[in-house]
């Protein structure tokens, strides 16, 4: 099965193309049908949202509350027409305003091809009596997905990536985007929400979450209250083994100090890891003898598969690499937790 998180994480990181964020948006919002694996997600194959607006209008026929008032005001009788206030089921939805808004600002923008742009132009007219909006992140802020428009989860995502790499050129009449790929924390961010979202949809062996870890020290409060907050990425737990995954995207998974030098572990990393094992010691059962992973994304293809014992916790130093098929990652990601691919 395609997940929202999966092509995201490979538009942003891996093709690097904003041609392929909009060819991505494209098909989620309407595809041809299967055998493409995508199409069933495709939001004008399901059936865009409705919901029931207010509206007020001058009508031949009574419906809904009649607006007598406002009809003497208006002077409608003579017209044989009325003003009612009433309920409409409508497409002019929040999420279908970003969905137009997201169509029409990448069918403009600059780095779009004339084909792509056209079909997104041309998938902008079922949108028709949607109200127009203009495209920022600022959109985002009051977007509520639930069951009902589930439907729209891969579609929102990919929006989202959009509004967060897009810029309007000068003048607002066209967008560029922005390349974030060399922005190793933003970076760190997607990566980390990419695995832990795909621990939680594709194994039941363990629970992932983010967890906050208390140090083990003593003093008084006022001392204590400056001690930096340790929150993992990742915390894989099940009956029989606890594992904290940091997922970090770095150019270089490895370092040397000089060319030619033997690569070392990022020192930094290392010892963040071992503070969060450490620490979780105090706890009962499995949080005694956790296990750290520090995870990169491998762009060149090259695997680092380290596996050792640091501080009494077993400790491995893992790549993925991105750049191959999906099903390859899913058996990768597996693997790591010593589980099978299905």
């Amino acid at each position: 099965m395609l997940h929202s998180y999966s092509p995201i994480y490979k538009i942003a990181l891996q093709l690097q193309s904003l041609r392929t964020v909009a060819k991505m948006f494209k098909d989620s919002v309407h595809k041809a049908p299967p055998p493409d694996e995508v199409a069933r997600f495709t939001l004008l194959r399901r059936g865009l949202e409705r919901n029931y607006q207010p509206l007020i209008d001058e009508l031949a026929g009574p419906r809904g509350r009649f607006l007598i008032t406002e009809s003497i005001k208006k002077n409608t009788f003579v017209a044989g027409r009325i003003v009612c206030a009433f309920d409409e089921l409508t497409i002019d939805t929040h999420a279908n305003r970003i969905i137009k808004a997201a169509l029409k600002a990448l069918s403009h923008a600059t780095e779009i091809d004339a084909n792509l742009s056209a079909q997104l132009a041309n998938m902008t007219k079922r949108f028709g009596t949607v109200k127009d909006v203009r495209f920022t992140r600022q959109l985002f802020r009051s977007l509520q997905i639930g069951r009902a428009n589930g439907r729209y989860g891969l579609a929102m995502q990919v929006c989202r990536l959009a509004a967060d790499l897009m810029l309007p050129d000068e003048g607002g009449g066209s967008f560029h985007f922005v390349d974030i790929l060399e922005d190793e924390n933003r970076m760190s961010t997607v990566f980390e929400h990419f695995v832990r979202n795909f621990y939680r949809a594709e194994q039941s062996n363990f629970t992932a979450n983010v967890e906050h870890i208390d140090w083990e020290a003593e003093g008084n409060e006022d001392a204590l209250r400056f001690l930096p907050t340790m929150k993992t990425d990742i915390t894989l737990r099940s009956r029989e083994k606890t594992i904290v995954i940091d997922a970090k995207y770095y150019k270089e998974t490895l370092v040397t100090r000089y060319e030619g030098g033997q690569p070392k572990v990022q020192s930094a990393h290392l010892y963040q890891i071992q503070a969060y094992l450490r620490n979780m010691r105090r706890s009962a059962g499995p949080d005694q003898t956790a296990e750290g992973i520090l995870l990169y994304p491998s762009i060149d293809g090259m695997p680092v598969r380290l596996d050792m014992r640091v501080g009494g916790h077993r400790t491995r130093v893992w790549t993925v690499d991105l750049t191959q098929p999906w099903p390859d990652i899913h058996r990768e990601l597996l693997e790591l937790l010593e589980l099978q691919s299905a």
